[in-house]
């Protein structure tokens, strides 16, 4: 197991790192799958909240754990969140912020869920430490436990960010949200600080959750303009969410074969054409990606270990931790002042 591990981690590295020497030998397993699992520097830490508010997590794990027994649809719901906060102006709960103008009122963010989730959380964390916790800290908390909930791994969250003080609306416009290219994608995530491996790890997370039938109305009756359907769609599942789309309004599930599990099927799936968004399939079309995509399906769980790793790396984009770049919001939705 561990020689295949080495082997798909090196397989990756040269493919991402065409210059790397195949010499590297047992520490390039450490680099690929623990790279940025510890905090760098005091920028973050594992222990900060340690004396100020140590049961922290245990509150965390308990409320999501809750929300999500009751609806289990809000584990990629918070996964979804955590990733459109932190898409925008980084991770600083930008999105969490609930006036005329920010970003939770966009059209991008319409079908986001898990609000209600974050602020009862924030409510028993000011109980046990008031004025202590970020509601950044708690959303990218709430997504890990989310992950960890539906059986995928987990890792450890560094804390110590602040939140952020503004949402803009347009800007959340920026969010890929299913239309992009590969070049495009590429281009958004590497200026966030996250890598082609993450763009695609990050991705599989499409193995749970939903989307609107109106995000794939295109590529069933209009694809690029030319009045017909996608023809890199798989006859099935064409002829399947056509019956399951027929109004725009409905949903249906990312992953069309295990969508309750969090499992690599996802690549699988483009594998056999059956990519529910257009971003999704071209990450099998696209030379950049298409052997990522390859080695994930055939080893689930490079998947699995590596997922923990990129959330981590997202958790990171471009944090606020200084004392004048953030504050610690005692609300979620409105800044202090």
């Amino acid at each position: 197991m561990k020689s295949h591990l080495i082997f798909l981690a090196i397989f990756i590295h040269q493919l991402l790192n065409p210059k790397v020497s195949a010499q590297v030998g047992d520490n390039l397993e450490h680099e690929i799958l623990s790279k940025h699992l510890l905090p760098e520097g005091d920028v973050l830490s594992l222990s900060y909240y340690e004396k100020s508010c140590p049961n922290v997590e245990a509150i965390i794990h308990k409320k999501v754990n809750a929300w999500i027994e009751k609806d289990y649809t809000l584990a990629a719901s918070l996964i979804r969140l955590h990733f459109h906060d932190c898409a925008i102006r980084g991770c600083g709960a930008s999105i969490l912020l609930n006036y005329e103008g920010s970003e939770r009122g966009a059209s991008s963010s319409k079908s986001l869920r898990g609000f209600e989730v974050i602020d009862d959380i924030k409510a028993e964390v000011e109980k046990a430490c008031p004025h202590t916790v970020s509601s950044t800290d708690i959303l990218t908390t709430a997504a890990r436990d989310a992950t960890l909930k539906i059986g995928g791994p987990f890792w450890h969250v560094p804390f110590g960010r602040k939140d952020g003080l503004v949402s803009v609306a347009k800007e959340a416009e920026m969010v890929p949200m299913g239309h992009e290219n590969v070049t495009s994608l590429i281009e958004f995530f590497q200026s966030r600080g996250l890598g082609l491996l993450d763009l695609v790890i990050l991705s599989g997370a499409h193995t749970i959750g939903r989307s609107t039938c109106s995000s794939i109305q295109e590529r069933l009756y209009n694809y690029k303009g030319t009045g017909k359907p996608d023809p890199t769609i798989h006859a099935g599942y064409f002829n399947f969410l056509k019956r399951k789309c027929r109004w725009a309004s409905e949903y249906v599930d990312l992953d069309g074969t295990t969508p309750k599990t969090f499992d690599s099927a996802y690549y699988t799936n483009l594998q056999k054409k059956m990519g529910l968004l257009f971003t999704d399939q071209l990450l099998y079309s696209d030379s950049r990606t298409a052997l990522i995509v390859t080695a994930l399906a055939t080893q689930p769980w490079l998947f699995y270990r590596q997922f923990a790793v990129s959330m981590v790396n997202l958790g990171k984009t471009q944090i606020l931790t200084g004392s004048d770049e953030g504050e610690i919001r005692t609300n979620c939705n409105f800044v202090n002042h």
